[in-house]
């Protein structure tokens, strides 16, 4: 069940942990997509805290936020962008998008399977998505007084196998948020120092959230329809002087 969009928006931008959670998520995102220039970027759930810095560069931006959750106008003080839409119906062109963000919307759909075919669906050939979800394994989604705490929580694997599943292609595994999920003043000041010790170490060793890059590709049409159409005799020339039959 997705969590309400007004304790999502207090989280993110009215608590120090919240912001702490934005930055460090934000900052491994720009590590795998550092720019954005001129692409069609969607996001779902509420992936506005890390979409921000897209905004300048992308040619259109929309975030999709769905309906069991509420929506907020964003960004403040500039045109709006986001949407309020069904999970598994969103108004978006076939294969219009160039990257997706998929940030609080995959552990709380009641209905995965579609929510992914609908991801799919949007993606143009060769556009990418990142999905960030609560770490199986981590501090994060054990602590129910923060966004990570609630839904469904994965294992790096079990995230993979669920997108392979539904024709996605696992290019690069992430993790963050290394820092204990403490309102403590030691715990937040040590933030950077977690995060950057955290990303010294394996992937499969996942932080408070499990972040996986895929592709969309789309395999060209197999068989021998073409050739076999290509034999028959064209039966509209049939009589036709200097036309003659295939033997």
């Amino acid at each position: 069940m997705h969590l309400d969009v007004q304790e999502l928006r207090s989280f993110y931008y009215r608590s120090t942990l919240g912001r702490g959670a934005q930055a460090s998520i934000r900052m491994r995102l720009l590590e795998l997509w550092p720019e954005a220039n001129g692409q069609t970027v969607a996001g779902f759930g509420f992936a506005v805290p890390a979409l921000r810095p897209y905004l300048p560069q992308a040619r259109r931006m929309i975030a999709l936020m769905p309906a069991q959750q509420g929506v907020i106008a964003w960004p403040p003080g500039l045109p709006n962008k986001s949407v309020l839409t069904e999970e598994t119906q969103w108004p978006i062109e076939t294969g219009h998008i160039d990257k997706l963000l998929v940030m609080h919307g995959l552990e709380g759909s009641e209905h995965p399977s579609q929510l992914l075919d609908e991801c799919w669906r949007v993606l143009g050939p060769g556009g990418r998505a990142i999905f960030i979800v609560p770490s199986r394994g981590g501090l994060w989604s054990r602590n129910d007084a923060t966004p990570f705490g609630h839904g469904q929580p994965y294992t790096p694997g079990q995230l993979e196998t669920l997108l392979r599943q539904h024709r996605f292609v696992p290019e690069r595994h992430a993790a963050a948020l290394y820092q204990p999920p403490s309102s403590r003043r030691f715990w937040l000041k040590s933030r950077t120092v977690f995060e950057r010790l955290g990303r010294r170490l394996p992937s499969v060793v996942a932080g408070g959230v499990v972040m996986i890059e895929v592709s969309k590709r789309v395999q060209a049409p197999t068989g021998t329809g073409v050739k076999e159409l290509a034999r028959r005799p064209a039966r509209a020339l049939k009589g036709v002087k200097g036309v003659t039959r295939p033997a």
